[in-house]
């Protein structure tokens, strides 16, 4: 069963739409975006020798530096009266990435989100409690109009307020919780120093997303919960919340919403397209955006496509869970090293927490790497035991052997309550 009928639409025909809407999208960003007029000339295409999708690979990319390079507003396409909404990346790392809506656009953005829910088993009856946060960050408002798009019943409780957040649970029975996955643990854990088994709580759905996790994690999240945990996937640049999403039915990979999002996975050092089935960076271009037309954008996540009709029905491609980041690796003597390697080590070890952070240092040019990792309230070992035990698994993983691992109480490192959760400091 769909929401819409789009969603099990045969790849030819939605080949067609995909077509016409691209080639409508060269020509709208190419004609009213000065950027990409500059990009398009340089790489030596116009609008058009945009006939179809075989076409997009002459097209060139956009990146999170080019948001940066034309901030606050050149990648806009409409005039600012056209406007009905702005929102922004958290900016951690710069300037933020401004991103604006048409109404137009947010009619999309509600009908993918609505898609998305019903697709993670949401349905008009249920009590969603989303604890995204509401503001610049496009997840609370992603999440709370897919919601009322829906038919649903949504709280608006947004980020943080723990103690609240579980009196919600509670007191108003809800069905679905929205939020990211590191804070579903923090929850978790918060319900339990409270006396309260998080296994009562009333939810039968989390829908997680906003970060990169492992199918270890989601496991231990579904444990702790007693839930269903959904992958969520979207990016500020392309819309929000809502690009893609698992079907609650199967769980094996996230529907891509190609009638509004053309997917491209490519090899992160060449740019050149990679096979199906084979990870690599997820690029995507926008097809129905007005406001802010997107070509060729290199998300930097690590994924690969599956093409196959999946047994919900759909047939939209699929992306496997983000891996992790294309800019996440981490060179430690020369050693390659990915945070999503050591991340497996963790949750699949029942007497760690899993929370865990990763310091990078230099002394006298010689790369120094420590791993702290807290401890669960129910170990049996001691620290040292378990210590000894986390040092036998990462060097089953890892190609450079840690200079210090630390074992901390629960608690000890330092969390919040909202976001993302910063497993990696390079003080290098």
């Amino acid at each position: 069963m769909v929401y819409s009928d789009t969603e099990a639409a045969s790849r030819d025909e939605l080949r067609t739409l995909q077509d016409g809407r691209l080639a409508e999208t060269v020509a709208h960003a190419y004609e009213n975006v000065p950027f990409y007029q500059n990009a398009l000339d340089e790489a030596g295409v116009s609008p058009e020798d945009v006939e179809s999708i075989e076409d997009i690979s002459e097209l060139p990319f956009t990146t999170k530096e080019d948001f940066r390079d034309n901030y606050p507003d050149g990648m806009f396409a409409v005039p600012r009266e056209d406007i009905h909404r702005i929102h922004a990346s958290s900016g951690t790392t710069g300037k933020p990435k401004i991103v604006s809506y048409t109404e137009d656009d947010l009619g999309v953005w509600r009908e993918v989100m609505a898609r998305s829910l019903f697709a993670a088993g949401v349905k008009p009856e249920h009590v969603v409690q989303n604890a995204y946060g509401y503001g610049l960050f496009t997840g609370g408002l992603g999440f709370h109009d897919g919601v009322q798009e829906l038919g649903a019943c949504v709280i608006p409780v947004g980020g943080g307020n723990t103690a609240r957040q579980i009196d919600m649970l509670q007191d108003l029975e809800s069905d679905v919780l929205s939020c990211t996955p590191s804070y579903c643990l923090y929850l978790a854990e918060a319900a339990e120093e409270r006396g309260i088994d998080p296994r009562d709580l009333p939810l039968s759905t989390v829908v997680i997303g906003a970060e990169p996790f492992t199918d270890p994690m989601r496991e231990e999240i579904e444990e702790a919960l007693d839930v269903t945990a959904v992958d969520v996937y979207g990016l500020s640049e392309i819309i929000g919340p809502g690009v893609s999403i698992e079907c609650a039915d199967v769980q094996n990979g996230l529907h891509i919403w190609e009638d509004h999002f053309y997917p491209e996975v490519v090899d992160p050092n060449t740019g050149e397209p990679l096979p199906e089935g084979e990870e690599g960076e997820l690029v995507i271009t926008s097809l129905t955006k007005e406001a802010l037309p997107v070509l060729r954008y290199r998300t930097g996540d690590m994924t690969s496509l599956n093409y196959e009709k999946c047994d919900c029905g759909r047939t939209m491609v699929r992306m496997g869970n983000v891996t992790g980041r294309a800019d996440d690796l981490l060179i430690v003597r020369g050693v390659n090293v990915y945070p999503s390697q050591i991340e497996e080590v963790m949750v699949d070890l029942d007497a760690v927490a899993p929370h865990y952070r990763i310091d990078l240092t230099r002394d006298d040019n010689l790369d120094r790497m420590k791993i702290t990792v807290e401890y669960h309230e129910k170990i049996e070992a001691s620290p040292e035991e378990l210590k000894a035990e986390i040092q036998s698994r990462l060097g089953e993983v890892l190609d450079v052997t840690p200079d210090e691992l630390e074992v901390v109480e629960p608690g000890a490192i330092e969390r919040t309550e909202v976001g993302k959760v910063k497993r990696v400091y390079d003080h290098r």
